[in-house]
């Protein structure tokens, strides 16, 4: 038997619209699996962030053989939620795969920042086996306990809805109103479907989209250029900028021929922390970022990488990555001394350090 949580107004709303590509409905022998591969292209979906695990490969397979998604497999689950975060700012609604508990709460942070930044993101997770719930089975992936609901638990305060599909005969009102939702509400939905499902056909694969469904918002390219230029601007008056990456995923980058440019700022530590109480605590090993990079890269791919010490190199460096290394991933080091802080942080700091030092008010 299927779960349906979350509550659902009754909207005046249209349905899905083929925004990416016109679809011939699929015959009766449509499977679940290509049914929500679909409906996320037609969404507007085109690239998907995996992580594979046994509970979800099939479904993997079902989503790889829809002609108009590409499977983007990532290093770890929370790179691919972030990286499926990211996909919604710039594309409207994004989406990210993982398999049952240990990648379900692996995802579960990056899906609890997109809730609080109001975006339209679908957590996929393939989920147990249906004959597997009410067994009492302890299964792996899990936390040793045989109620199977701990991970949908957990979602239920970082999702607007969340649907269990395990069984077919309302897979299809599921997964559409899930999608539906994640539309209305701009906010991240959770699905979960049984791994031994996915492969199945089922008649109501083959209709339209429930009529409660939505199309996406998308970007007003005026105001997307707009906030662009307002951005770089920003940063370019900044005297100090420093952005978001995380490092397994560079291997990413490079797989799918990114040409980005990436500036670490190397300051030893955690000086954030030290500016609001110092500790032994926030010194961390140093690395060889750029030598992780190299590895990382391996003789595969476009890659270019820099150490910088001074002004002078660093100007160098950023005149090689946007001249003769553009069609190249270029990651720059750049050394900073621990202490090399900004007024505003030290001044931050300070408050911080106070507010969290208030004694408790008398009882």
């Amino acid at each position: 038997m299927a779960t349906k949580l979350g509550s659902l107004e009754t909207p005046t709303v249209s349905t899905i619209t083929n925004s990416v590509t016109p679809f011939i409905l699929a015959s009766s022998g449509a499977t679940l699996g290509r049914h929500l591969a679909r409906r996320l292209v037609q969404v507007g979906i085109t690239d998907v962030f995996s992580v594979p695990g046994d509970f979800n490969l099939t479904l993997l397979d079902h989503l790889i053989a829809e002609p108009g998604l590409n499977l983007v497999g990532c290093c770890n689950e929370l790179n691919a939620g972030y990286a499926a975060d990211g996909y919604a700012r710039s594309r409207g609604v994004g989406a990210c795969v993982v398999t049952f508990t240990v990648g379900g709460l692996s995802v579960i942070n990056a899906i609890a920042g997109a809730y609080s930044e109001n975006l339209p993101l679908i957590c996929i997770v393939g989920g147990p086996n249906s004959n597997d719930y009410g067994t009492n089975r302890i299964l792996h992936h899990t936390i040793g306990l045989p109620d199977f609901s701990q991970e949908l638990q957990c979602f239920q305060t970082v999702t607007c809805y969340q649907a269990v599909v395990n069984n077919l005969e309302n897979a299809h009102e599921l997964i559409d109103t899930a999608i539906s939702t994640a539309l209305k509400e701009s906010k991240p939905v959770y699905i979960s479907i049984g791994c031994n499902l996915s492969a199945i056909p089922h008649p109501t694969f083959s209709l339209e989209p429930v009529p409660f469904s939505l199309s996406p918002r998308l970007t007003n390219p005026m105001g997307l250029d707009a906030a662009v230029e307002a951005a770089a601007e920003f940063l370019n008056k900044a005297v100090k900028p420093v952005l978001q990456v995380t490092a397994q995923d560079v291997s990413t980058m490079l797989r799918c021929g990114q040409k980005t440019i990436i500036f670490l700022i190397n300051n030893g530590g955690y000086t954030i922390e030290v500016e609001i109480h110092d500790g032994p605590y926030n010194v961390i090993k140093n690395w060889n970022y750029t030598g992780l990079v190299e590895a990382i890269h391996n003789g595969e791919g476009n890659c270019w990488t820099a150490k910088v010490y001074c002004e002078e190199d660093l100007l160098k460096a950023i005149e090689i990555a946007t001249g003769e290394k553009k069609d190249c991933l270029c990651f720059i080091e750049v050394i900073v001394h621990k202490d090399d802080t900004s007024k505003e942080l030290l001044e931050w700091g300070s408050r911080v350090s106070a507010a969290n030092s208030r004694p408790p008010n008398p009882q």
